[in-house]
Order: structure tokens, then C-alpha cells, then sequence
């Protein structure tokens, strides 16, 4: 039975002072117990000697230190995980609040876990179908990869993740295919949205959601992430299943652990963030993967809004250094009403080219992505250059260059929220595209391929 103690010196905010310990360790979980029979959770943070200083799960309203008591359990924080977990929501804490029974099972994981060791890594190579152009056609997704979404502050990332969710699959294999969701800091209408979402396209089947809104303890948002990846680790690697973990918002995440190390009085780092937030990250980031001897896979789509729309700050600064490439949404295409505003020039997957080809997607992917992107980035050159001198200043090239870069807007990044495109006719769309342009500005694609797909006009 666990020790109780009456020595609790002081309580700070989410902070409490417990002198006179014996055998505690870090991150073990406690029980403070009122004088009124009240049970509230808190985790040990630091251990001084005989003195540890826990932070609350819940208020620390009520508690008087000369009556209270706390126990240590001996064990961290851990997640009950089961096949059963499918079609349910949980919260930061990993207890169900969706009105149906906690989950059964033989064993209980640690949520802390560990990142894959790097000689039992697989490398991805297989094409994961997100139903989204501008990421399947030209910034692919591969299975075990880690790609995130540089956001920023009002732009729609929670409907791309929403669109993401439902709509991703394997192509090419009969696996299973699961999402694990994890909604960290986010408000009440926000994970209303989700919810029904998912519940209206019936992807709420195979998803298993975890929900730490806004209101909820920082410390509770620093276990979100944890018990997803969590679940994903038991899906993925003791039920064999294809697992897409998706994490919105890292930034809600990373300032919990600003205001945490606040409280604890360390000594900050860059804006004030703790010095250790690229290890802790990438503590989250690297349990995804693949397993050589393991036929499940963790696949993982962080979303981070960036703050002041910075890409230098250290959020998405680390994020970039830590995953494999990002996708960039942009506020200009967002005003323009571009959905999902995804800036395809800045953005880049850094294993795209593993994923596709013959055999994958198509024989004409890898060509035609390079195409696209060249005659984008002329067309939004010729574009800047007739705001400056005027139409008449552009070539008939040129004009032809600045209506491809507003056409490929308009109908190949900008699909809606709700369409679902197959990799076939991402390419199709981009082949009608390049027919704007004459074929020998196709220098990109090779001459057997323009025989077999250019569309004659």
C-alpha cells in the first residue's frame, strides 16, 4: 500500500511543495486526498532530495496543506490499450468522454515510450493517397514518414486535418488503415467540429480521438500527444494496422511547456521556451515509423500555427529540423479563396520520390510534379512582372506562363474541403494544365510520356 503523507509545505497555482519523501520518482503520479474524502490527481515534476514538487491535474481551490494528504503510486502516467479503442473519444488523460465504457485489456502501456532506435527503422517507401492535390501530387506523403503543416492564425488547418482524416489510405495493400487524432489546447467549438465530422463521414470507425481543449490543465496538454502515439504504437505495431496519427496544434503543446518550465523557475531558452524543447519534441516525433519485422507503420502529420505567421520561430524552426519536410499553408491564397490554401513553392517532402512511380502512383508522377512546379514558379514571376510594367510587357510566353500559374490556383490546389481526389486525376488535372503551355516547354517530362498523356486540344 501506497505511503500517504501529511507533509505538504505549500501550494503555488498548479504547484505543490512535498517534504519528508521516500522512494518517489520523477513523473510518478499521486493522489491528493482532501479532508473532505476528495481525490485530485497531480504528477511529480522534480525531485529534490526528499522534497518533490507535483503539479496538479485538476484546481487547486479547496486544499489546505495542514489537512490534506498525498500518496505517490510508484507508477507513470499509463494508457489501456485495446483494438477497442477505435470509434471512440478520449480525453488528455486518455478516459473516455463519449458516454460509452473504459476500455478492457490485459495490459496497460507506459505513455511515454520510445522513439524507434534507428537500426530497426524501415524506410518508408510506400504512397499514402491523402485525396489532396497539392500534397499527393506534388508533396507526397510516404507510409512512416513524419510531414507537418505550417499554419498560422485563422487560416482553415482544422478542415485540412479533418479532410486528411477521412479521406487517407494505402493504395495497393488490403491492411487496415486507422487514424489516431490528438487535439491539444484546442476550444470547445473546434472539437465539436471534429467530432461530428468525423461521425457525419463515418470516419469515426476507424479513429481513435483524444481531445485536451483549452480550459484543461497545461499539464494534461503535455500527456495528449503521449497517449495518442500511445495508442498509434499499439495499433500499428501489436495490431498490424497502418496507423495516421495526426497532432493539432504542436504550438498549444510547446507553450505548456513554456508555462510549465515558467513555473518550475528554469532558466529559459529562445523566446522564453524551455532549452530542451528540440529533445522533447523530437521525443514525440521520432516514435513514428516503420519496424523492419513489423507489418504496421506510424505515419504522422503534426500541425503547428505559426506565431506571427514566423517561420524562424522556434517552433516550426525545430519541427523542420526534426521531421521530413512541411507543408506550408499561405495567407495570401487563403484571402484569394484558395481551399485548402496550400503554397506548393515552399512546401517540400523530402522522401516524395520514394513513394511514387510506376508501381506506386504513375509513370508520369515524378515527371510531371517536376513540370508543375517549374511552370508555376515562371508563371508567378511573369505575374509579379506585369504588376510592375504592365501587361504589355510580357512575352505571349509569358502570358501564357501567368494563366497557367492562375489556372493551377484555381483547379489544382484549390479543391475544396470535401472533395476526395484519387492520385489519377491529380495527374490528369496536371497533364490539362501543361496543355496550356506548348510542348516544347515541357522540357521536364520525357518525349514518350508527352506522346502517352499530353492532351490534344
Amino acid at each position: 500500500m501506497a505511503t500517504e503523507y501529511r507533509t505538504i509545505e505549500e501550494v503555488a497555482g498548479p504547484l505543490m511543495l512535498v517534504r519528508g519523501v521516500k522512494n518517489v520518482n520523477y513523473d510518478d503520479l499521486g493522489e491528493i486526498i482532501l479532508e473532505d474524502g476528495q481525490i485530485r490527481k497531480c504528477k511529480v515534476l522534480e525531485i529534490d532530495g526528499e522534497n518533490a514538487l507535483v503539479q496538479l491535474f485538476e484546481s487547486a481551490t479547496g486544499i489546505n496543506p495542514a489537512s490534506s494528504k498525498i500518496r505517490f503510486l510508484g507508477k507513470s502516467m499509463q494508457l489501456a490499450v485495446s483494438k477497442d479503442m477505435l470509434g471512440r473519444v478520449f480525453n488528455g488523460l486518455g478516459l473516455p468522454i463519449d458516454g460509452g465504457p473504459p476500455i478492457i485489456c490485459k495490459n496497460k502501456k507506459d505513455i511515454n515510450g520510445l522513439p524507434i532506435n534507428p537500426v530497426a527503422r524501415n524506410y518508408p517507401s510506400e504512397f499514402i493517397q491523402t485525396g489532396v492535390s497539392s500534397i499527393d501530387g506534388l508533396n507526397t506523403l510516404v507510409r512512416g514518414q513524419k510531414l507537418p503543416i505550417f499554419s498560422a492564425s485563422g487560416l482553415p488547418h482544422t478542415h485540412l486535418a479533418a479532410q486528411i482524416a477521412n479521406h487517407s489510405t494505402v493504395r495497393g495493400t488490403s491492411d487496415r488503415f486507422a487514424v489516431v487524432f490528438a487535439a491539444i489546447g484546442i476550444t470547445f467549438e473546434e472539437s465539436n467540429f471534429f467530432v461530428e465530422n468525423f461521425k457525419n463521414t463515418g470516419a469515426i470507425d476507424r479513429t481513435v480521438m483524444f481531445v485536451n481543449l483549452a480550459k484543461d490543465p497545461a499539464v494534461e496538454r503535455i500527456s495528449t500527444p503521449r497517449m495518442a502515439l500511445t495508442a498509434a504504437e499499439h495499433l500499428a505495431f501489436s495490431e498490424n494496422m497502418h496507423v495516421l496519427v495526426i497532432l493539432t496544434d504542436i504550438t498549444n503543446y510547446a507553450d505548456a511547456l513554456r508555462e510549465i518550465s515558467a513555473a518550475r523557475k528554469e532558466v529559459p531558452g529562445r523566446r522564453g521556451y524551455p532549452g530542451y524543447m528540440y529533445t522533447d519534441l523530437a521525443s514525440l516525433y521520432e516514435r513514428a515509423g516503420r519496424q523492419k519485422g513489423k507489418q504496421g507503420s506510424i505515419t504522422m502529420i503534426p500541425i503547428l500555427t505559426m506565431p506571427e505567421d514566423d517561420k524562424t520561430h522556434p517552433i516550426p524552426d525545430l519541427t523542420g529540423y526534426i521531421t521530413e519536410g512541411q507543408i506550408i499553408l499561405s495567407r495570401e491564397l487563403h484571402r484569394k479563396g484558395i481551399s485548402p490554401p496550400v503554397d506548393v513553392l515552399p512546401s517540400l517532402s523530402r522522401l516524395k520520390d520514394k513513394g511514387i512511380g510506376a508501381g506506386k502512383t504513375r509513370e508520369d508522377h515524378a515527371s510531371t510534379m517536376n513540370q508543375l512546379f517549374a511552370a508555376y514558379s515562371r508563371g508567378k514571376e511573369a505575374k509579379e512582372l506585369s504588376v510592375i510594367l504592365g501587361d504589355s510587357a510580357l512575352s505571349e510566353l509569358d502570358k501564357l506562363y501567368a494563366k497557367f500559374a492562375d489556372e493551377f490556383e484555381d483547379r489544382y490546389v484549390s479543391q475544396g474541403f470535401t472533395t476526395n481526389r484519387s492520385i489519377e486525376e491529380t495527374l490528369d488535372i496536371g497533364w490539362e494544365l501543361l496543355s496550356i503551355l506548348p510542348k516544347s516547354e515541357l522540357k521536364r517530362i520525357d518525349d514518350e510520356l508527352i506522346a502517352k498523356y499530353y492532351p490534344e486540344r
